[in-house]
């Protein structure tokens, strides 16, 4: 078969220009590290690299919401240990308040339980950013507002928020919610730390009484009543406070699972995106090699069938 100069010159100049792509591959390879940048590199394996990027950005994610809620859930933890605390000294005052105390004291008493709604309405108001913790998801205002009397004392307590709390993905098909509404009369959903129809939990009322009780001097009403009130808001007290462990023990455990994940995603991206050095710099070298094969070959075939032409 006949082959022309015009075709051997095109089909030199395709395979050197193969040769030249070939290296400017490997040398961005070798100098990046990375073995695949777009799909015609290789098409199964940027197909899977997309993949694991993808899951790689909702990791970033739900780490993102992880430390989120675990400051919410500390900064809850914090409030409800406070709280915990008021209803320690309510139910001191409680117990002293026996038969053997004078008017006098026991009117003093009365006023340190005033301070005591009133500091608790306070630390129900704990916000964490711009949002309240403990107003369920109406957390742009205040959950709790006080009313007293001429004389400092609180007569009523009123609860703004709602008993719905906000749920966050943590984990692909898993979701938490580390809010606990402030109160929760409806016997359903989360239970409300200060207020809650299933445990009789009722700390603010129950405090207005017994600091009405002690104005009163009527200790029987503290000891039949008020005491045994006010144990069941500390069982309330305690359980939030257990809950909320539990909350943040989930999130640590979800925190070391999303790392674990995102480590194996490194290094399954590597292996499908990234470049052996030690063999890409081989195939360069035999690439290398090859060109400069293929340039003198050429010169030497084009040099002969110039001088034939000639002749």
């Amino acid at each position: 078969m006949r082959v022309t100069g015009n075709s051997f010159t095109t089909n030199f100049l395709s395979q050197v220009g193969k040769l030249t792509a070939r290296q400017q591959q490997l040398q961005t390879q070798a100098a990046t590290g990375q073995r695949v940048f777009s799909p015609g590199d290789d098409p199964a394996a940027m197909q899977r690299a997309m993949a694991l990027r993808a899951e790689q950005g909702s990791l970033s994610q739900y780490n993102s919401n992880i430390a989120v809620l675990r400051d919410r859930a500390s900064n809850a933890f914090n409030s409800l240990k406070s709280i915990k605390t008021l209803s320690d000294r309510a139910g001191e005052l409680a117990t002293l308040a026996d038969g053997t105390r004078s008017p006098a004291e026991l009117t003093s008493f009365a006023t340190e339980v005033s301070q005591l709604i009133k500091q608790a309405v306070h630390t129900m108001n704990a916000k964490y950013g711009d949002q309240h913790l403990f107003g369920g998801t109406a957390g742009d205002q205040p959950p709790f507002s006080f009313e007293e009397d001429a004389n400092g004392n609180v007569v009523s307590v009123t609860y703004h928020g709602n008993t719905s709390v906000p749920e966050t993905e943590i984990a692909a098909g898993s979701t938490l919610a580390v809010d606990t509404p402030g109160a929760n009369a409806a016997g359903t959903g989360a239970r409300g730390v200060v207020s809650d129809a299933r445990s009789g939990a009722d700390f603010f009322n129950h405090l207005i009484s017994l600091q009405d009780h002690l104005l009163a001097a009527d200790t029987a009403s503290i000891i039949n009543n008020d005491r045994a009130a006010l144990l069941r808001d500390e069982e309330n007290f305690l359980y939030q406070l257990s809950n909320n462990g539990v909350l943040q023990s989930r999130l640590e455990t979800a925190k070391t699972a999303a790392a674990m994940r995102s480590e194996s995603l490194e290094g399954m991206l590597s292996k499908e995106a990234d470049a052996d050095l030690t063999e890409t710099l081989v195939q360069l070298s035999q690439a290398q090699t090859s060109y400069q094969a293929a340039l003198q070959s050429g010169a030497s075939l084009m040099r002969l069938s110039l001088m034939d032409y000639l002749r």
